[in-house]
């Protein structure tokens, strides 16, 4: 398959830019309201969730009609081209609406076999971590620069990322847990920003469960384009979804990977 990347890259960029201005009118407005899509729990959606999908979906429609979409709030389209564009208007609405700027857009894009490009952006702290062709760049209010993961170093040194402390199943959080035992540092809540940490050099894992594929297509792309590895948890592909181990290099990745299987 045969496409333009540098197309690809700029209309990623109009998809971030028109979320942007969907988004934050309604970031920390006192008078924002969800829905929640779980009846056993809680799983928010509000109208910036839909107003941004809705906003990049419009840029879809004009600049790349042939392509296929498929995004959370509002599912899949077909397309003729090959590619699909793997939508999450806001991933971490928990965050959204508790105010805490830690939630972002993610944008990918690619054939079925994985993405090509990915897009993490945080609007209300005008961070923009971008992965395509090898390279990945933060664009950001104090600077831009390109990024890369950090170099390898043992678990007993590493930063360790994931979204719930209970991660998924008990048999889930319990391979997490042995992980979680071994590193130096543990932090939660922090949903896509995470794997921008990854991307950034800052942290050495994430690791997660239950994933679908528009919560994962675009940290891959951008991690793997900064230096790191992102894998299910047997070591294959997760660009589907499913449960998600993120790493800055091989050798983390190996040792994550080890615990993992063995425990769950």
């Amino acid at each position: 398959m045969t496409y333009d990347i540098h197309d690809l890259t700029d209309v990623a960029h109009a998809l971030a830019d028109a979320a942007r201005d969907a988004i934050l009118p309604h970031f920390r407005a006192t008078d924002l309201k969800d829905d929640n899509k779980r009846a056993d729990g809680y799983d928010p959606v509000t109208i910036a969730d839909r107003a941004a999908e809705k906003a990049m979906r419009a840029v879809l429609a004009q600049r790349r009609p042939r392509d296929a979409i498929l995004g959370e709030e509002f599912g899949a389209q077909e397309g003729t081209s090959g590619l699909t564009w793997v939508l999450d208007p806001i991933d971490g609405t928990r965050g959204f609406v508790a105010g805490a700027p830690t939630w972002g857009v993610l944008i990918a894009v690619g054939p079925d076999s994985g993405p090509v490009l990915g897009l993490i952006d945080q609007p209300y702290i005008g961070e923009r971590f971008l992965g395509v062709g090898g390279k990945a760049t933060l664009i950001g209010p104090h600077e831009t620069t390109s990024i890369s993961t950090r170099p390898p170093r043992s678990l007993q040194e590493a930063v360790l990322f994931t979204t719930f402390p209970e991660v998924g199943t008990t048999a889930e959080r319990a391979a997490f847990e042995a992980v979680g035992a071994q590193v130096k540092l543990v932090r939660y809540g922090m949903d896509c920003y995470a794997y921008a940490l990854i991307a950034a050099g800052q942290a050495d894992l994430v690791i997660e469960a239950g994933l679908n594929s528009y919560d994962i297509q675009a940290p891959i792309a951008l991690i793997e384009a900064a230096g790191g590895i992102v894998t299910d948890w047997d070591g294959g592909p997760v660009h589907n979804g499913g449960r998600a181990l993120a790493a800055a290099n091989a050798e983390i990745h190996a040792a994550a990977l080890a615990i993992l299987r063995d425990v769950a």
